[in-house]
């Protein structure tokens, strides 16, 4: 009985998906942008040039190695998740608070180069998401490449970072 309840409940919302055979273990690049939002922002492309600006500013604060830098755009209780794919494994996740994540970029004898392209940004009232694929160079190097994605909110007026996650792989990278 309880099975045939479970089925007939599950049965309208599972109706005409493939099989989770069919699904790829990993999801394919789409090689355009994210599709609208039914976004709130003016339609001068002012919000957008602010939310690309801030993501600028944790980008030179990342180059620069300044956690003060950093810190001035993330919300206080900012987080970060980092999914690593490992040429000869499993990915994994680890998860950043952010003290964690300013502890990363102190001061040091390396030169850090991380650079987006391409960024697609779409804006919802008080909301924005920045997601662009990076390469990260290491002394002039590529050392791993991967995607950002960036949420923010609008608060007081500025756009502060509320999280961040990327993944980095070191195989398949652009010179």
């Amino acid at each position: 009985m309880l099975l045939t309840l479970l089925a007939i409940t599950l049965a309208p919302q599972t109706a005409g998906l493939p099989p989770p055979s069919a699904n790829p273990p990993r999801s394919v690049p789409s090689p355009a942008k994210l599709p609208p939002a039914n976004p709130l922002a003016p339609p001068d492309g002012s919000d957008e040039r602010a939310v690309l600006a801030t993501v600028d500013k944790l980008l030179g604060g990342i180059n620069t190695r300044d956690a003060g830098t950093i810190g001035a755009v993330l919300l206080p209780s900012a987080s970060a998740t980092v999914v690593t794919d490992a040429a000869d494994g499993p990915s994994t996740v680890r998860a950043l608070t952010n003290a964690e994540l300013l502890a990363r970029f102190q001061p040091g004898p390396e030169t850090f180069d991380e650079r987006i392209s391409s960024p697609a940004v779409e804006i919802d009232g008080d909301m924005a998401m920045v997601w662009a694929p990076y390469v990260f160079r290491l002394n002039g190097k590529v050392h791993h490449c991967g995607t950002n994605h960036v949420s923010l909110v609008r608060e007081n007026g500025g756009w502060k970072i509320a999280s961040l996650a990327w993944t980095s792989r070191t195989a398949g990278c652009p010179a």
